[in-house]
């Protein structure tokens, strides 16, 4: 098995050309969980995961998108939360390094969105940008997680990566494990137990090597497993089936053999 824990294919730079991506997709991959990041992305996400049987959806607000967020939002998201294709809440978190929302107002959405997860038992999937110290206080003010979460993209220090385990989430790593500059990244990627691990693309952003400066697409999500697998000394077959068990445990996918 093949997943990549996260995706964006309902963005712009898929316009042209979604269906031969969905396409490569579907011969190539067991799963994509496809992620919003405001109310009309998530819609898109929807659509797809309705559309496309190995497409699943995550629903949620992003921290750039935070100040945008009506007084009814929380309510939009736990609507299309209760559809049976949705196996999330996400994006979320906090974004400190372009600050497009208030930091208040970030954490005030994050906070909101966190506790909506927790009412609908589902896990949660969080961005990170130079924020470290905010989420983790968050996240441990808020606190269990019966549902569990993910840690999306991580670029924080082997220090968090073990908090983070402790309560209960899964580190997920993307196309800058593979850049030649990412070393204490590599050392994360070596020591994060592979029961906590997934593997992500992020498309169409962060495009791992040999196809980095293109966009990203979610079968280039076998460049991360490889390197990853690497790193680790582990046959990238395993790491590709471990890594997608652990996303199945987690959004509770029912495709786990």
């Amino acid at each position: 098995m093949l997943i990549d824990s996260h995706a964006h294919l309902d963005n712009e730079r898929f316009l042209e050309d979604q269906a031969e991506v969905i396409a490569r997709c579907k011969e190539k991959l067991t799963a994509v969980i496809n992620v919003g990041y405001d109310l009309a992305s998530s819609r898109r996400s929807l659509e797809l995961a309705e559309t496309y049987p190995f497409i699943y959806a995550a629903v949620g607000v992003h921290p750039h998108d935070a100040k945008e967020a009506s007084g009814n939002y929380l309510h939009q998201i736990k609507e299309m939360a209760g559809h049976p294709r949705v196996v999330a809440i996400g994006e979320i978190g906090l974004d400190y390094y372009y600050d497009l929302s208030p930091r208040e107002t970030q954490q005030r959405v994050f906070r909101e969105q966190l506790r909506l997860a927790k009412e609908l038992n589902k896990p949660y999937i969080i961005h990170n940008r130079d924020a470290h110290a905010d989420i983790m206080q968050i996240l441990r003010e808020e606190a269990p997680y019966p549902a569990g979460g993910v840690m999306h993209c991580f670029s924080a220090s082997w220090e968090i990566a073990q908090e983070c385990i402790k309560l209960g989430l899964y580190v997920s790593l993307a196309g800058p494990v593979t850049f030649s500059n990412a070393g204490k990244l590599k050392d994360i990627a070596r020591q994060v137990p592979v029961d906590y691990l997934l593997v992500e693309t992020d498309c169409p952003y962060l495009t791992p090597v040999p196809h980095r400066g293109k966009r990203n697409e979610p079968v280039y999500v076998q460049h991360v497993v490889d390197h990853v697998a690497k790193l680790r000394n582990m046959a990238a077959e395993e790491l590709s089936q471990i890594t997608a068990e652990n996303t199945c445990r987690l959004f509770n996918l029912p495709i786990v053999k």
